[in-house]
């Protein structure tokens, strides 16, 4: 594949508000840089706050807009790629493909299909670009199809040692049996094996059923939540990782967690109706149906340090050389490239 110039769009962290190391756009450039190529990061939320005398993003929208066009008149990117970038228009996109005549654009968005918002923000953008890569798979996402003419992909949520650090899969007495972050906990529901829960409930009762897990909770009854380097290591720290999202009935959706939980050698602890059953064992992550068995599987792991400490190494790997951040750059790579057909699932 020859060597392409990239104009990546989105939350990165430049400094002038927090935003998390673990990002998939991190990540995915880091994955286009090692595949060879040019990769050149732009900041839309970032560059419109700059762009704003007041820092607010929302009235640096224009403005954020005629950089973006600028910033690739100058670059001539081969491929613009926008992750999230909700600030940028359809219409810019337009503007810089009428400039550029060969240049392919992407969208990639790692949020679920079952919030209507997120729905609409990616069909804004679906007549500006060349392909769609969503962290969907199934039903859910070639409903997105309907229509005609939509080239839409499913993206795994990539991994990468470079940022995924830690070891827990190595540590045989680790400061914590189970790490769950939940940014709000009573607001939505989580649908967990069919049944509502605002998570404090459900914390509290994992708590009860089982006193003697050390739990590492942020975010529940107001503990607060952890971000970049305190976040990396309450991970590094932590044998198994609770995967929760707000439902469990779109294939292979999850947030972007479970790449930061197997990357860094926790076990996965997941519903087995998401579907990641397909693609790993029963003795590469927990699967459960029910709170008893998944109070019975995290007693096991907590009093089989060896049983828990294969089982991380095994999904830690298997996720790796899955899901690993050069092979997810480059499916996007070949599904934009047109060698690769955005229905496959070379997974």
């Amino acid at each position: 594949m020859a060597s392409f110039t990239i104009v990546h769009v989105g939350g990165f962290p430049t400094g002038m508000k927090m935003a998390p190391q673990h990002s998939v756009e991190i990540k995915l450039s880091n994955g286009l840089v090692r595949l060879g190529h040019l990769v050149l990061n732009f900041s839309d939320r970032d560059v419109a706050r700059a762009k704003s005398w007041t820092g607010s993003r929302k009235l640096g929208r224009n403005a954020v807009n005629a950089a973006l066009l600028e910033f690739c008149r100058a670059h001539r990117p081969d491929i613009l790629l926008l992750g999230h970038a909700d600030m940028i228009d359809a219409a810019t996109v337009a503007a810089i493909r009428d400039e550029i005549k060969t240049l392919r654009v992407g969208q990639w968005n790692v949020d679920p299909l079952f919030e209507p918002d997120n729905v609409a923000r990616i069909r804004k953008k679906l007549g500006v670009v060349d392909a769609s890569f969503i962290s969907t798979a199934g039903e859910k996402l070639a409903a997105m199809r309907q229509g005609g003419g939509h080239a839409i992909s499913f993206m795994p949520n990539p991994a990468d040692v470079s940022i995924e650090r830690g070891r827990a899969d190595l540590i045989r007495d680790p400061a914590f049996d189970l790490f769950y972050a939940c940014r709000n906990p009573s607001d939505p529901l989580r649908i967990i094996c069919g049944r509502p829960w605002d998570m404090n409930e459900f914390v509290a009762m994992l708590r009860r059923a089982m006193p003697q897990l050390r739990m590492k909770c942020c975010g529940i009854d107001g503990a607060p939540l952890l971000v970049s380097a305190q976040y990396q290591s309450a991970l590094e720290a932590s044998a198994v990782g609770l995967n929760i999202s707000r439902r469990a009935d779109h294939y292979l959706y999850s947030s972007d967690r479970i790449a930061q939980l197997a990357g860094n050698g926790c076990v996965v602890a997941i519903e087995r109706s998401v579907g990641y059953g397909d693609y790993f064992a029963e003795d590469e992550m927990v699967f459960f149906s029910g709170f008893d068995e998944l109070t019975e599987k995290l007693a096991r792991l907590a009093a089989e340090p060896e049983t828990r400490m294969r089982m991380g190494a095994a999904g830690r790997a298997r996720y790796l050389e899955k899901f690993n951040e050069r092979a997810v750059a480059a499916h996007v790579l070949a599904v934009l490239c047109g060698s690769r057909a955005p229905e496959a699932m070379p997974w």
